[in-house]
């Protein structure tokens, strides 16, 4: 096969994800786009994720698909000494990073990346997952009939 060394492996693809990593691969998502936020931000550039919006068409009664730009929140905030912190979110629960911790204290914005890259590599490694399982299940408490 063209000289190079193969691996080959017996493995398939699964059918279904699991709920853990369908969990983590969001935050994962969320956390890519805080982290080219912040860039974009250092650099003076306008960084923005263009989503499909289903819309009805007012001449026909139809509707459509168009392209519009996600608004993306900053999940930063400078607190009383003048520090950066960043509170990690998933969906909109803040996540308890430990015990009665909720934020990051970094000191500038270079911090910040490095910060949210390592909280990124920490959930890739299923360091977080009880954390985001609890937010999960905090948010979807709240959609169940009474």
């Amino acid at each position: 096969m063209g000289g190079l060394p193969l691996k080959l492996s017996a493995a398939k693809k699964p059918a279904h994800l699991s709920a853990v990593v369908i969990r983590r691969n969001k935050l994962i998502a969320k956390l890519w786009e805080q982290i080219q936020l912040a860039k974009s931000q250092i650099e003076g550039t306008a960084f923005t994720v263009k989503k499909f919006r289903s819309i009805k068409d007012t001449e026909t009664g139809l509707r459509k698909s168009v392209e519009v730009n996600k608004r993306i929140r900053e999940w930063w905030f400078r607190n009383e000494a003048g520090k950066v912190c960043v509170s990690i979110r998933y969906g909109t629960q803040v996540i308890e990073l430990a015990k009665g911790k909720h934020s990051i204290e970094v000191e500038n914005a270079q911090a910040l990346i490095k910060a949210l890259e390592t909280v990124k590599q920490a959930v890739e490694a299923g360091e977080l997952d009880t954390q985001i399982e609890n937010a999960g299940n905090h948010l979807r408490s709240g959609f169940r009939k009474s």
